[in-house]
């Protein structure tokens, strides 16, 4: 769909909430500030015990024609969003975290690139803190603006590439059809099996810009705001159940991908290092070694997978510099690598002067 004719479609907001008080009302507004005529808000509270129900209904009130509220017993965030869809009516979809926040713009920019075959649009997104102000930092890093075709070559043989989490995506309808409803085969976070099915039963498309604000404030199952170390290997467990999904998924499409191609993972890999260098025996790859992760680093800078040659050499060194360091040094350059709030200054002006933070 041309932005010539891109008025024609829906606009769907769903927003599941979980005890963000604090947080939800802002989500609701920006939603519902959207510079597009045919938007429909939904907000799932998925069994809040804060003050959740009370803020909803104060950020909804006057606007009963654009908001459905639905409040069910807690399922969790996968639940919440299978409400969520289940209760939509538009074609195009975004699943806004309710400690997120969008650009007024946002729908603009997408229907300026949509077109019939797209699963997603992805764009950048801003990383603010607790108050809301930004703190410097964007997500994903888009060294290259990549095409459809590149995406797909890149999940296939490294399971890996440059995507933003839930609030960054917009979904066409037909897509997520397909996919809906969603089980824990990606975890408990709703976009893990939608990021990772996109790129095989359609388009992901991308917009190198921030269009919207990604929340970090401690809480987040996403974000990194201090040294949490079960939690590596906890993602490393979670990726590779999600990789297992996303190969089923390229299978029932029509493409083989090779059951290894989630060791060359660039995106991956500082996980498995950092779960391997801070508590090995909890380490959920009982394979690894050092030598071994060297390898799969040493293959994976070969294997294209939209990262800028930077950053993967960025990688290398973070790589090299926690696998022998002492580990109660290697603890503070893993936390500079995944809490961008806790980098030193110095070291964010050399990033940025590399070209690998932008």
């Amino acid at each position: 769909m041309s932005a010539s004719n891109s008025r024609l479609f829906k606009v769907s907001v769903i927003i599941p909430n979980y005890n963000y008080a604090q947080y939800v009302g802002q989500a609701i507004d920006s939603a519902l500030a959207l510079d597009w005529p045919d938007v429909e808000v939904i907000v799932v509270d998925d069994g809040s015990n804060d003050a959740s129900r009370e803020v909803i209904a104060r950020h909804a009130a006057g606007h009963a024609n654009r908001i459905q509220v639905i409040h069910q017993a807690n399922q969790g965030q996968v639940g919440a969003c299978n409400t969520g869809f289940a209760a939509s009516t538009g074609q195009v979809i975004i699943f806004l975290d309710s400690d997120d926040f969008l650009e007024p713009s946002v729908i603009r920019e997408v229907a300026g690139v949509w077109r019939p075959g797209i699963s997603k649009v992805q764009f950048q997104m801003r990383c603010v803190g607790a108050d809301g102000r930004p703190i410097g930092s964007f997500l994903p890093q888009f060294h290259v603006t990549p095409e459809p075709g590149q995406i797909r070559q890149w999940v296939m043989h490294t399971s890996a590439y440059p995507t933003p989490p839930g609030s960054g995506n917009v979904y066409d309808r037909h897509y997520l059809e397909k996919i809906f409803p969603l089980d824990h085969a990606g975890g408990r976070a709703s976009d893990s099996c939608c990021i990772a099915a996109a790129p095989y039963l359609g388009d992901v498309i991308t917009i190198p810009k921030p269009l919207v604000s990604y929340r970090i404030h401690g809480k987040n199952d996403g974000a990194f705001s201090g040294l949490d170390v079960q939690r590596f290997a906890r993602e490393v467990t979670r990726a590779t159940q999600l990789f297992d999904y996303a190969r089923r998924i390229a299978k029932n499409a029509g493409y083989e991908v090779n059951q290894e191609a989630i060791r060359y993972s660039l995106t991956l890999l500082p996980y498995r290092v950092a779960s391997y260098k801070l508590a090995p025996q909890t380490h959920p790859w009982p394979q690894d070694h050092a030598l071994r992760m060297l390898a799969d680093l040493m293959r994976g800078t070969f294997m294209p997978q939209g990262m800028g040659r930077n950053g993967q050499i960025a990688i290398a060194a973070w790589t090299m510099l926690v696998l022998t360091l002492p580990q109660h040094m290697a603890r503070k350059v893993i936390l500079w690598r995944f809490a961008s709030g806790s980098r030193p200054p110095l070291l964010i002006k050399t990033l940025k002067a590399v070209g690998v933070l932008r």
